[in-house]
Parts: structure tokens; sequence; C-alpha cells
């Protein structure tokens, strides 16, 4: 299943709200991306019958929930992404992210100790 970057928004805002009826998800979105009430529930509608998303009536309304979980389309778009762009080279790819992106004190030992810990697994 392939999400776009307009359906990634929808996605998030459904995982990180549970289930939410069409007219929430509309109030939530469409302004903050000029996009019309149509667009949004056209956005329902594709991520409906791609499987990502189940509806349930609920009274005169529809409640969507998600019907993937965001970590499993996470990986999906992560092993796309390094084979479009870095020809599935994981490497290069984290050495850019690590060079062009700021990262906190936290962050970087975080790196560290993933980094030691895949070198001690590796041995």
């Amino acid at each position: 299943m392939q999400i776009s970057d307009a359906e990634w928004i929808v996605m998030n805002l459904i995982w990180q709200s549970g289930p939410i009826d069409a007219a929430k998800v509309v109030e939530r979105l469409a302004a903050a991306n000029d996009w019309s009430s149509a667009t949004v529930k056209t956005m329902l509608h594709r991520l409906v019958k791609k499987g990502a998303l189940s509806h349930q009536a609920h009274g005169k309304k529809y409640l969507y929930r998600a019907s993937v979980r965001r970590h499993d389309c996470i990986r999906k778009a992560s092993r796309s992404f390094l084979e479009r762009v870095f020809g599935g080279e994981a490497a290069p790819a984290l050495l850019h992210l690590v060079k062009t992106s700021k990262l906190s004190a936290d962050e970087v030992a975080e790196l560290r100790a993933l980094l030691d810990a895949k070198e001690l697994n590796s041995k």
C-alpha cells in the first residue's frame, strides 16, 4: 500500500486521535492545509479503499479508525525511500541524515548507543 504525502497527514491525525468522524477530520485538517471538505472526504474514502482505514456507522456519522499500524507504514515507506534515493544502502542515508540534521546531545547519545549495540551484535 502506497500512502501519499497528503494521506500521511490524515493518517497521522487518526493514529493520534483514534476513532474520529469525518467532520472532525475536516475541522482539524482542512483550513490548516488549505483543503476543501470534499478533498478531506476524498482522502478518507481513498484510504478506506486502500485498506489503511476502516469506517463504521455511528448514528448519522462514520467513525474512521486506522486498519494498519503506524510502525508498519513507516517501515514500508522507509524501505521504499531507501531504495529510491540511496539504492537500498542504509549507511549513506544515515550519514546524510546525521550530517544535515540538528541533533540534541541526547539524540547523539542515543545514536551512539544504537551504533555501539549494533557493533557488539555483529561481532
